[in-house]
């Protein structure tokens, strides 16, 4: 498994979101790198988010959700057409971070 994963679920509909574009970046020193890139399946997640034998550093990083299109081709008006969460490596140990969005909220945690 690899060391970052995350899943969107839209709880508005009760149900995952798939298809929405999520960019993984890593803070060195004042600006972001983009490290890695994937797309929501069928299921709100993305097996493959980090390449299988990529470790990430200790630092600050961040994934950017592009929720505009996934409402759009709802016919959806939303209030955060993009989400950025910011969080912390401070251990290689498993981290996930999940979304639980809607049209004009969201919440996240660290899951397990």
């Amino acid at each position: 498994m690899s060391q970052l994963t995350t899943h969107i679920l839209d709880t508005s509909l009760g149900r995952p979101a798939k298809n929405i574009a999520v960019i993984l970046e890593h803070q060195f020193k004042d600006h972001w790198i983009k490290i890695a890139e994937g797309t929501t399946n069928d299921d709100g997640r993305i097996a493959d988010l980090l390449k299988e034998d990529m470790i990430l550093k200790i630092g600050n990083y961040r994934l950017i959700f592009e929720t505009a299109f996934y409402f759009q081709i709802q016919n959806i008006r939303t209030f955060y057409p993009r989400i950025t969460i910011e969080f912390e490596i401070v251990d290689h140990s498993h981290y996930h971070v999940p979304l639980l969005l809607n049209p004009y909220g969201y919440s996240t945690y660290r899951g397990s």
